[in-house]
Formats: C-alpha cells, structure tokens, sequence
C-alpha cells in the first residue's frame, strides 16, 4: 500500500522539488528543481534516499502533514521548529513519524527554505523526467495547498544510523562571485565599478525566479532595448530600474534586458536562503 502524507498546513509556498529538468531550454523550460540543492542532498543521504529524490521545499512559514502509515523524514535547510503532535522533535536529523500524528514544520528562525525528505522520497508524477514544481512553465505539480495528499515511494532500505551532519548556516551577508555577462559593455564603467563595490540587499520581492536587490542603479551606457536572447542560470540581468535581478531555478530561458555578469552555479545555494534585507555583494570571481 502507498502511503500518502496529508498537507494539514500548507504554509506560504509548499513545493515538490527534486533535482529538476535541465536540458529543455530550447524549449522554453527552465531548469526549476530544489533552489538550495545541497540542503536537498543533504537531507535525503540521511534517510538512504538517492541524492536527487523529490522532497518539499518550504517557504519562511513551514508546513504541517499528516502520514497514514508510520515514515521517517527530515527536516533541513532553513533551521526551524520541529514537532509530532506537539511534542519537540530534531531538526537536520531522522525523525520517526507515526501514522496519523502530524509533523509540524515551524516557520524558518533564519533563512528562507526549509526542506522535508521522508525515506522513499516524495512520489510525484515525472514530468519532461523530474517530480519538480515548476512555478514559471507551470510543469509539475502545483504547489501544496490545504488538504492535498502526497504519495511517498517504497525506501530503498533501513534509514542509516544518524551521523553528524554539516548543516551550512543561512548567509549573514551574501557574497556572490560574478563573471563579466555578455552585456556588460551595455553599462558605464562607473556602473561596472559600482555593481562590484556597493553593497545592495535582497528584495522581499524575491522568488524562485529570481532574487531582487535594492540598491544603486547601474547606468546604462547603451540606449535602446535589445532583442531577446537565451538567459541561463545565474544571470545577473538589469531591469530598467537599475537594480541587478540574480536568476535562480525557475527562470525564463530567454529575455530582454541586458546581462551584466553571470553567478556560477555553486554560490547558488546561499542565495536561496537569502532571507530579505540580507547584505549582498558582487565580487569579481
């Protein structure tokens, strides 16, 4: 028999992410998949999942479920309050999870996105082969919404004996490295002296998009628009306002505005956990 988790408390934004569906650009699909992949791994290694089984990723309030059958899951990422029916539970380690008790996952104490793995993995239908919530495309299944139930897969075996695990902390101040983008000859040289000095901080307008800054303005030292072109991971595109928007996972492939640099894919994960008003700098990789 499958066993099924109920969402009891879907919180501010609940999805299924797994490593996610790269390769599909030229079809106009990002890429989508867990924004802090290596909390991701992290927490299915602990339950013996495969490092890319789907899990939920929580947004700042958390979420609460309810099993019909007795599972193991972690709770990772963002730290944050952990209970069954109540009762104070741990965080970034196993914890079991009777049938029909409910595992609380509190809103993040710093951070942004936590994420639950439970032994088996999250067992969404694969879509273009990834289970991962895409917000832009709409690809996947939708987010959690009150009362949705959710299947969970057969584990692959015992979970392993708990271990010590290096849980990174969500950044105080995020240092992202950039490399020049393919219009970075569209600012002022004080503009591209600026973006790599200033300070600027995260927009609570954020999303798995991309993440906003609020700071300075870039000065453009091209007028006009340009025509849309391919977009990747990473990019620091620029907005008619002036202010460097960090594309993360749910992107759109292609786009407009000029690209001043571009954050390797690794220096990634801290940006998701980038809670708004988080100091960030731009720094030549």
């Amino acid at each position: 028999m499958t066993t099924k988790l109920t969402t009891v408390r879907s919180g501010a934004l609940t999805t299924v992410q797994d490593s996610g569906r790269p390769g599909h650009a030229h079809l106009g699909v990002p890429r989508s998949g867990a924004l802090d992949a290596p909390a991701m791994r992290l927490a299915n290694r602990l339950l013996g999942n495969a490092p890319d089984a789907a899990v939920l990723e929580t947004t700042l309030t958390g979420c609460a479920l309810r099993p019909d059958q007795d599972v193991t899951a972690v709770v990772g990422g963002a730290p944050c309050p952990v209970s069954v029916d109540g009762r104070p539970a741990a965080w970034g380690a196993p914890v079991r999870v009777p049938a029909g008790s409910v595992l609380d996952v509190g809103a993040a104490t710093a951070g942004v996105r936590s994420y639950v793995a439970v032994a088996g993995g999250v067992a969404a239908e694969p879509v273009l082969g990834s289970r991962s919530t895409d917000l832009l495309s709409g690809l996947g299944p939708g987010p959690l919404r009150d009362g949705d139930v959710v299947a969970v897969g057969t584990p692959a075996g015992p979970v392993p004996a708990p271990v010590a695990a290096p849980w990174p902390g969500p950044p105080v101040e995020l240092v992202l490295p950039v490399r020049p983008g393919p219009r970075a000859d569209w600012f002022t040289s004080a503009a591209l002296r600026t973006f790599t000095s200033a300070t600027y901080r995260v927009s609570p307008h954020s999303n798995r998009i991309g993440l906003r800054t609020e700071g300075p303005p870039l000065e453009r030292a091209a007028a006009g628009e340009l025509p849309s072109e391919g977009m990747v991971l990473g990019a620091v595109q620029v907005p008619p306002d002036g202010r460097p928007v960090l594309f993360l996972h749910d992107h759109p492939t292609t786009g407009g505005y000029p690209v001043v640099a571009v954050v390797p894919e690794p220096a990634l994960a801290a940006a998701a956990q980038a809670a708004a008003g988080t100091p960030v700098r731009f720094t030549l990789a």
